[in-house]
C-alpha cells in the first residue's frame, strides 16, 4: 500500500502494518533522515521510503541578489516588493492540509513543536511555537503577506508569482518546471529556489515533509513479493527513473550530488537541503484530529478572528481532547 508520511503512526498503531524488521527488513544505508524518520514508529520501521518532497523558497533574482537566509532578512526584502509594486511572500493559508505544513514550518523553524514523541501530548502552547505562528500573524497584519493569500493554496501562489505579482513564493518543487516552461509565465530566466528561510542568518528553515512510503499489509499472503517490491522502489535504477519522469524527489542521499541530475534539476541541491532539515508533521495516530485543530486555530489567527496565544492554546486543547478519545 501507498502511505503518504503523516499516515504511518495511524496505521502502525493500528495493527494495519507489518514490521519491516527481521528477515522483513529493508537496507536504509544512503537514504536521507527525515524520509525514513517519517516512516518509523515508535523505533520500529514500518514503511520503506518511495519519494520525499520539500518546501522551497522561489525568489526573482532581477531584483534580489541574495536570497534571505531569515525570516527577518525576507521581511527586510519586502521594502523591494513595495518599490516594484509586488505582493511580497505567500504560501499556502487556505483552511486545508497545506496550511497544517506552512503553520507546522513556521511553528518547528522557531524551535517549537506540535506534539512529543509519544504522538499524543500536545506541545504547541509554547513562546517558541507563539514566536513562529506570531512571524505568519504580523506579516498578515503588515501587509507582507496579501490580504488575499488567505484564500491561496499551491496554485493560486504559483499563478501570482508566475504573473510576476509576487516576490517569494514558500512551494514545492513542482512549480520549478512550471515557471520556466509556461508560455504564460513573466519570470522565465528570472527566478531561482533556496532552502525555506531560517530562525537565523545561515540556518534553514524546517520544512514539513512531503513524499509517500510503501507499506505492506499486516494482513497480506504474499509479504515475501510485497517486500520484493519495496526493494525495487527503493533501487537507484528506479529512483532516477521517478525522478526524471515523475519529478518526484527520491530518497537516496547521493543522488542529490549527482552532477548530471543537478544540471537537468537546477533545484536539486537545494531541495536535498530542504528535505534533510524536514521535520515531518506531527507524528500521531491520530492525525485527522490533529491536522484539524492546527488548521481552525492557525486560520482563525491569520484572519485575525483571535490572537495567536488564545489560538495555540485553543489548539493544544483539541489535540488534547483527539488523543484522549474526546
Amino acid at each position: 500500500m501507498s502511505v503518504d508520511v503523516v499516515w504511518t503512526a495511524e496505521f502502525a498503531a493500528k495493527g494495519y502494518l507489518q514490521p519491516l524488521e527481521g528477515k522483513m527488513a529493508i537496507d536504509t544505508n544512503g537514504m536521507l533522515k527525515a524520509p525514513l524518520d517519517a516512516a518509523t514508529y515508535n523505533g520500529t520501521v514500518y514503511a520503506g521510503p518511495v519519494n520525499s518532497d520539500g518546501g522551497l523558497l522561489y525568489y526573482r533574482t532581477d531584483l534580489v541578489k541574495t536570497p534571505p537566509k531569515s525570516w527577518d532578512e525576507m521581511m527586510k526584502d519586502c521594502d523591494i516588493a513595495k518599490q516594484h509594486n509586488m505582493d511580497c511572500y505567500a504560501g499556502q493559508f487556505q483552511k486545508y492540509e497545506g496550511l497544517t505544513v506552512n503553520a507546522s514550518e513556521a511553528i518547528n523553524t522557531a524551535g517549537g513543536s506540535i506534539v512529543g514523541d509519544d504522538g499524543k501530548t500536545p506541545t504547541v502552547d509554547s513562546p517558541e511555537s507563539a514566536t513562529g505562528l506570531g512571524r505568519l500573524v504580523d506579516a498578515f497584519k503588515n501587509g507582507n503577506i496579501p490580504k488575499g493569500a488567505i484564500t491561496y493554496t499551491e496554485e493560486e501562489g504559483r499563478i501570482s508569482f508566475e504573473k510576476g505579482d509576487l516576490l517569494f513564493l514558500r512551494n514545492w518543487p513542482y512549480v520549478y518546471s512550471l515557471a520556466e516552461n509556461d508560455k504564460s509565465s513573466k519570470v522565465k530566466g528570472k527566478f531561482a529556489v533556496a532552502p525555506l528561510p531560517g530562525n537565523a542568518a545561515g540556518e534553514p528553515g524546517a520544512s514539513s515533509l512531503g513524499g509517500h512510503s510503501a507499506g505492506i499489509s499486516a494482513y497480506s499472503d504474499h509479504k515475501a513479493t510485497a517486500l520484493d517490491f519495496i526493494k525495487y522502489l527503493e533501487s537507484e535504477e528506479t529512483q532516477r527513473t521517478y525522478l526524471e519522469k515523475a519529478s518526484l524527489a527520491p530518497v537516496l542521499e547521493d543522488l542529490y550530488n549527482d552532477p548530471a541530475l543537478n544540471k537537468k534539476f537546477p533545484y536539486l541541491e537545494t531541495l536535498g537541503t530542504s528535505i534533510q532539515n524536514a521535520i515531518p508533521r506531527p507524528v500521531t495516530p491520530f492525525y485527522p484530529a490533529v491536522t484539524k485543530a492546527i488548521q481552525d486555530n492557525a486560520y482563525a489567527a491569520l484572519k485575525g478572528d483571535t490572537d495567536v496565544d488564545t489560538a495555540l492554546k485553543n489548539m493544544s486543547d483539541a489535540i488534547s481532547s483527539a488523543s484522549s478519545g474526546g
